[in-house]
């Protein structure tokens, strides 16, 4: 018998080893924060990823990754995208929800590309670097804006772009993609987004043109009337066509993007998923091939489980920390944070004083969405928390600085300085008008402010904090209905921000950013 119960537990003992444990494995969404439009290639073992920032600088991030799920900031394609009045928030102009929209991402003969377009300029901009990296970045812009083009170089030299929505055109570039070649822009297909039906809302878009075995599949996302966003792939033997089309996948309003394979022969598409106030969320779906087209999802469904390595959270590759202190000689920024726009370099700086931020006001501005130097990152789902220290004895009368969630209806907590008095306030701009709902009097030059998010679920709420010694946290103001709006087409963010409404030159110091996955209860 204790033969018999040794070989019945070592049995039990090795069924368990051989069986995955549960919670292993990536699952979806791979990325909870707002990574849309995303491009992916793959050269030898390493996936890199480009997306979509807009109106943000540096824009066109970079990002890398071994395994397709756990990726990392590693460049941006540009440090700005052109310095006009819209993206220098100059004479009552902004570029919110514009800005450079979604890019193409290629390899080609040791080279990268890539290839963005924008409203904002009129202007398709092309990149290129030997280093994706580390750079430099070779730039070169020409008109017109192409929208939602993909780039492909084909085998005999030429070099297309393929673009529009509904129906989709194609023309041949310069080979030194200085500009399109005179004469050569055409249909390519008349109606991309008739596989979905015939009555739409979102005509077909968000092109990317792929080669296997031989063949052309073109990716793009369409929205019939009274269903979902949907996956639409078109096949062709020649890049000039015929194409026929495919609906590829019709499920939880997972779409747009492309194909990516593994070395070890894997197929992936990679999608994205409109999810309320956090953004638009990457998801991968896998991929079998029959007879010739590709074949998404399991059973047409997006799974929730992947058979790929699970995911070890987004700190630091996405979002990070940051105490603002930097070795002798450094003065940068990591790559985690973007400006609101173009900054003014002259007017921040984590070198004036050891271990801060600090912002300097210019000029004087009129609202908190038109201020010069307003600093972000992502916020994270399901739940996140940004916690900043300020020092305010440097600001001048009229001065409003602290920590922000930006979107179009966004929300604060700040340091007002008016008539010689400091005050610490929420504003809440769930109503699509900035309304001030608490104020307190502050004593001291030193005040802890936090901002929580949750979004479980969509319930896109989130709640605002100070303190006045980093222990006791004191809720403020009221909780903020968190918007995705369309005219700032982007996920909520942290912001830390300071600006003038009376006299410029005012300073705020920010002793670090912190940033959590998870949220606190009420008070504590």
């Amino acid at each position: 018998m204790k033969n018999l119960s040794q070989l019945g537990f070592l049995a039990l003992v090795y069924l368990c080893l051989a069986l995955p444990a549960v919670g292993q494995g990536a699952k979806n969404p791979i990325i909870h924060a707002d990574v849309p439009d995303i491009a992916i290639i793959r050269v030898g073992d390493t996936y890199y990823m480009s997306s979509t920032t807009m109106h943000m600088s540096p824009g066109v991030p970079i990002m890398k990754s071994k395994d397709l799920v756990n990726w990392k900031l590693v460049n941006y394609a540009y440090d700005t995208l052109a310095n006009v009045d819209e993206l220098t928030f100059t004479n009552g102009k902004s570029t919110y929800g514009r800005g450079s929209w979604a890019s193409s991402l290629r390899h080609h003969n040791g080279t990268f590309y890539v290839t963005t377009f924008a409203q904002t300029t009129g202007k398709t901009h092309v990149y290129t670097t030997k280093d994706i990296e580390k750079g430099p970045w070779k730039a070169i812009s020409f008109p017109p804006s192409y929208h939602d083009h993909t780039l492909f170089f084909e085998e005999d030299g030429r070099v297309y772009l393929i673009y529009g929505a509904g129906k989709l055109r194609m023309v041949e570039l310069q080979t030194d993609l200085s500009g399109p070649k005179p004469g050569t822009d055409r249909v390519l297909i008349e109606n991309a987004s008739a596989p979905a039906g015939s009555t739409i809302n979102l005509q077909a878009e968000g092109s990317q043109l792929f080669k296997v075995n031989g063949k052309y599949y073109l990716f793009n996302i369409t929205w019939p009337k009274d269903g979902m966003r949907t996956v639409v792939v078109n096949r062709a033997d020649k890049i000039t066509g015929p194409y026929e089309g495919r609906l590829a996948l019709q499920d939880k309003g997972v779409a747009q993007g492309g194909l990516i394979d593994t070395p070890n022969g894997d197929w992936y598409a990679y999608l994205f998923r409109d999810y309320g106030a956090v953004g638009r969320i990457p998801y991968l779906v896998p991929v079998k091939w029959e007879d010739g087209w590709p074949v998404l999802g399991i059973d047409g469904k997006v799974p929730d489980k992947l058979n790929l390595p699970a995911s070890k959270g987004l700190m630091p590759g996405i979002v990070a920390s940051d105490e603002f202190t930097r070795k002798k000689g450094e003065a940068a920024l990591p790559l985690v944070w973007q400006w609101n726009h173009n900054p003014d370099n002259q007017l921040w700086s984590v070198t004036e004083r050891k271990g801060f931020l600090r912002l300097t006001t210019g000029r004087v501005d009129t609202s908190f969405l038109l201020a010069r130097n307003t600093l972000t990152q992502r916020t994270i789902g399901p739940e996140s928390a940004g916690a900043t220290l300020l020092d305010v004895s440097r600001m001048k009368d009229g001065d409003f600085a602290g920590l922000a969630l930006l979107q179009q209806r966004y929300g604060l907590v700040g340091v007002k300085f008016e008539n010689g008095a400091k005050f610490i306030v929420m504003v809440n701009a769930q109503s699509g008008r900035p309304e001030e709902v608490g104020r307190i009097p502050l004593q001291q030059n030193n005040v802890y402010l936090k901002a929580e998010c949750d979004f479980k679920e969509r319930k896109d709420e989130a709640n605002f904090f100070y303190s006045l010694d980093g222990k006791t946290w004191k809720k403020i103001g009221s909780p903020l209905k968190m918007v995705y709006t369309l005219p700032h087409f982007m996920g909520y963010r942290f912001g830390l921000f300071n600006y003038a409404t009376k006299t410029p030159g005012g300073q705020v110091d920010f002793d670090y950013f912190r940033i959590e996955d998870r949220i606190t209860a009420p008070g504590n």
